[in-house]
């Protein structure tokens, strides 16, 4: 900063506006220098402001959206910080997005899409799309900060101001109008070191309250009618489940598995729908992860699977006036943990089991797992050679097979070692037209059975047995708490 009037500069730029430099007008004052039809305009242009008396400006000029300088600085733009860097095939695409884009929109634009997802992109498709699509114009606020008598030097340019607006109407100033908070500076490498500051502002005319109301009540006419649009493509004829019937519907994903001996791991895993239960034919109910190695995080050897599954079933509720009545149970995802190595030898890691959660929302469950072991060093050394392990037949016997028909399940002698355990992530939808009911009549819905309109007897079971439990813990808690030498007397005098 220097006490010369030179050194101090305002200007009032438009949108695309140009303003020369000195270094444009010492270019294209020479008619060798101009090639394209933009440069002869160039020409013209600067010959009439030297008639007129030279340009106002002298500092401060301007780049429009197109000059050579803009495609230049989106193409040099780097991704990285790398000193080396390797564009990769996005990179280019967005590097010329603007330019490429802006002559395809009105044939896009001409044509509406009738489908919202491309269930089956080719990969032709997923290459042309995989880019923005929003056309982009751009101008750049430049500052000649070059020594005083010395300008026109390219090395002296400083972009000031970066203005961008797209097809949606979005206006992007980077960096931000100063208002309060103060000019912006820059300094220079140079002998002095000099330090530069300036200042944005915002002169475009304020608007006017009829012209905002009247542009208010054009896009509120613009959003009914895109809603409108869009409620056509969609549809409103939506499946409601039947009087006294639940839809259940998770989106899960099985996230990692943890804590296991063997790497290279992947999971099979399958849904058991009890009574009165049953889902569309075309739902799958089973599935096999991808094999994934682990890496190592912590103490544990983790293998992140982010696999994704989806259950739709549903729950039909039979007459309520029939006695006895039973509580609903809910369906169990089974699923066993295998390894596979270099030999292709599998070997079993773990089993477990998995009561889809009662409510909705978010759940993330971490379940741990067993493996049947044998006696001795030989089912060992097998395991670990030639691979393979005491397997179960059923996977259903990680909890209660669906083949017993008992009144009681003994395990006795049956030997089993812990091993690792199994992260889920599962989103759980419950869709029901008792939840319309209940939410007319402001009822509290204490837990799923109350939601369904006609389990009124069954919710009456559900609270009875909760209170006996909760009697059951209290009395215990009563009974821990007494004195060990009054419990033995009273046990002896009885």
């Amino acid at each position: 900063r220097t006490s010369e009037d030179e050194d101090e500069e305002e200007a009032e730029v438009g949108w695309q506006e140009k303003l020369f430099s000195q270094f444009e007008v010492d270019l294209y004052l020479n008619e060798s220098a101009c090639q394209t039809p933009l440069d002869w305009q160039y020409h013209e242009e600067i010959q009439k402001l030297e008639k007129a008396g030279g340009r106002k400006n002298c500092r401060i000029f301007t780049y429009t959206d197109h000059d050579r300088f803009t495609n230049l600085e989106e193409l040099c733009q780097k991704v990285t910080d790398l000193d080396h860097e390797v564009p990769s095939y996005l990179v280019e695409r967005m590097a010329n997005v603007r330019r490429r884009r802006q002559d395809r929109r009105p044939v896009e634009a001409s044509s509406l899409k009738s489908k919202i997802i491309t269930w089956e992109p080719s990969d032709e498709f997923i290459r042309n799309n995989h880019v923005i699509n929003t056309p982009v114009q751009t101008m750049y606020i430049m500052g000649d900060l070059g020594p005083y008598g010395k300008l026109g030097r390219r090395e002296y340019e400083t972009v000031l101001c970066t203005i961008k607006v797209d097809a949606n109407g979005v206006i992007t100033v980077k960096p931000d109008f100063t208002g309060n908070k103060g000019p912006y500076r820059i300094e220079l490498d140079g002998e002095k070191r000099e330090v530069w500051e300036y200042t944005i502002d915002n002169a475009s005319a304020q608007v006017q309250p009829e012209e905002e109301e009247r542009e208010q009540r054009v896009f509120r006419e613009l959003y009914r009618r895109h809603r409108d649009y869009l409620s056509g493509l969609v549809g409103s004829d939506f499946e409601m489940p039947l009087p006294g019937t639940l839809r259940l519907f998770v989106n899960g994903e099985i996230v990692s598995a943890q804590g296991y001996e063997y790497d290279n791991l992947y999971v099979h895993f399958f849904l058991e729908l009890p009574d009165k239960w049953s889902s569309s034919p075309f739902q799958q109910l089973s599935g096999v992860t991808q094999t994934c190695a682990t890496k190592t995080v912590g103490l544990d050897n983790v293998a992140y699977f982010c696999y994704p599954f989806t259950v739709d079933v549903f729950y039909t509720q039979e007459d309520e006036g029939v006695f006895p009545y039973s509580l609903p149970q809910w369906p169990v995802l089974y699923f066993e943990v295998l390894s596979l190595d270099f030999w292709q030898r599998y070997r079993v890691e773990g089993y477990g089991s998995l009561v889809l959660p009662a409510c909705p929302g978010v759940h993330m469950l971490t379940i741990p797992t067993w493996r049947p072991v044998q006696l001795g060093t030989v089912a060992e050394m097998r395991r670990f050679f030639i691979g393979g392990s005491p397997e179960l037949e059923d996977l259903t016997y990680t909890r209660i097979p669906s083949t017993f028909k008992g009144k009681r399940l003994s395990r006795f002698g049956f030997r089993t070692e812990t091993t690792g355990s199994v992260t889920f992530r599962l989103h759980c939808l419950q869709q029901s037209k008792a939840f319309l009911e209940n939410s007319a009549l402001r009822q509290r819905m204490q837990s799923v059975l109350d939601r369904l309109g006609g389990f009124s007897q069954q919710s009456s079971v559900y609270n009875v047995l909760e209170a006996f439990q909760r009697a059951r813990r209290r009395m215990q808690e009563a009974r821990d708490s007494l004195p060990q030498d009054l419990i033995n007397t009273s046990a002896s005098s009885v």
